[in-house]
């Protein structure tokens, strides 16, 4: 099997994600975008908008699965893929877990957060679909150049995350 287009699929949809990050950077948010996708189209798109809401749930890859569901009148979102900039943390995958999605394909591993892999290991966890695919490190150095963006600004602003 040729899996070129199928790679390219997912570098195409994390360059839309990458701009939801960009905004979020511009915004004075942690740089995280996510996109929610159905048969092959943007269905959500958005980017974490804690600090605009003062909300701790407001997570990029959280807005995108409360619209998705909104949109499509179902909690429930089998035949949905997330993409995100960064691998989502517990609450996020959390959220993966409740929603049945069919695929999660996240650019760069978050050190800190991070609950697929990374801490967690919630990858492993008997609670997640064994229908899930999940993809790591989809343009990574992309995301992690975005993510290291918010951690050169002045250490006052750095320290609102």
């Amino acid at each position: 099997m040729n899996d070129k287009p199928h790679l390219a699929k997912m570098r195409r949809l994390m360059r839309e994600a990458l701009i939801e990050a960009e905004k979020a950077l511009s915004e004075g948010e942690f740089p995280v975008g996510a996109l929610i996708v159905k048969d092959g189209n943007i269905i959500a798109r958005d980017h974490n908008r804690k600090e605009q809401t003062g909300d701790p749930t407001a997570h990029g890859e959280i807005l995108v699965i409360r619209k998705a569901a909104s949109l499509l009148k179902d909690w429930r979102l089998p035949g949905c893929e997330l993409y995100t900039t960064a691998e989502p943390c517990p609450m996020c995958m959390g959220a993966v877990i409740q929603t049945r999605l069919s695929k999660l394909v996240y650019g760069a591993a978050e050190k800190r957060f991070g609950a697929v892999e990374t801490t967690a290991q919630l990858a492993h966890h008997p609670m997640l679909s064994n229908h899930i695919e999940i993809y790591p490190g989809i343009l990574e150095l992309e995301c992690e150049a975005v993510m290291r963006q918010c951690f050169c600004r002045p250490a006052q602003e750095s320290q609102r995350r």
